[in-house]
């Protein structure tokens, strides 16, 4: 008797620090992506880059600058533009009920934009698209594979996307345009984006090909629900 009282009480132990030391089981999260679309050339864009750079370093935030072309004929051509985000920008704007393109603009998982100037705003649509997040496929690397899981097939082909970004803050002297002789912070600022491949519910992996840009650049992956459409999933590599 004495020998199984013994017994259970280790056991009621042993169970008892299993619990208190693993935890709950917690879901994972992933970041919402926030996306500023804007030029060195436009004199309001400078405090929505300031208002990235503030976003950056957040853990639950993925932010990535875009620097458009449309403004690289009115005086100064910016220094990481590129037409792929111009056509990246182009494609939000009929889902998000715009007429136009305009600049600064901040789109927030491909739901929700906002002229980036108002930082608590931006925080609150950022809250209220981590609370939206939900039957989301994993991405996951090994090696240089990216393996995207299994989940609830979208309502269109997703596209799985590879972006490419300066992991700090740049400064730019603008010599000419609207910035002339100002020094700006760009933050984040994309230089390549690169579409893997599509995802449609099933598993896939995905070859993770070099930067092409030749220096020390950050990586994440994004899943997105067509072109202009919602962010599905997000990983910072």
């Amino acid at each position: 008797m004495w020998q199984r009282q013994v017994f259970r009480a280790q056991v009621l132990m042993a169970l008892a620090f299993a619990g208190l030391f693993a935890g709950p089981a917690v879901a994972e999260t992933r970041p919402v992506v926030v996306e500023l679309f804007t030029s060195q050339g436009c004199s309001s864009c400078p405090p929505a880059d300031a208002n990235l750079i503030r976003l950056m370093d957040r853990p639950d935030i993925l932010a990535l600058s875009f620097a458009v072309t449309y403004w690289n004929d009115l005086g100064w051509d910016d220094t990481f533009s590129k037409q792929a985000f111009t056509d990246r920008q182009f494609a939000y704007e009929g889902p998000l009920g715009r007429q136009s393109a305009y600049t600064p603009q901040m789109v927030i998982d491909g739901t929700a934009d906002s002229v980036g100037h108002d930082l608590s705003e931006v925080e609150a649509l950022v809250t209220r698209a981590a609370a939206a997040q939900s039957s989301e496929p994993a991405i996951d690397v090994a090696g240089e594979k990216i393996v995207v899981a299994a989940a609830a097939s979208p309502a269109r082909a997703a596209d799985v996307w590879l972006v490419r970004y300066d992991p700090g803050i740049a400064e730019v002297p603008v010599a000419r345009g609207e910035n002339r002789r100002r020094v700006l912070q760009i933050g984040h600022a994309v230089r390549e984006l690169t579409r893997l491949g599509t995802w449609s519910g099933a598993a896939l992996s995905l070859d993770l090909p070099p930067a092409q840009e030749g220096r020390e650049l950050a990586g994440a992956i994004l899943v997105q629900d067509g072109p202009g459409g919602h962010i599905l999933a997000a990983r910072k590599l």
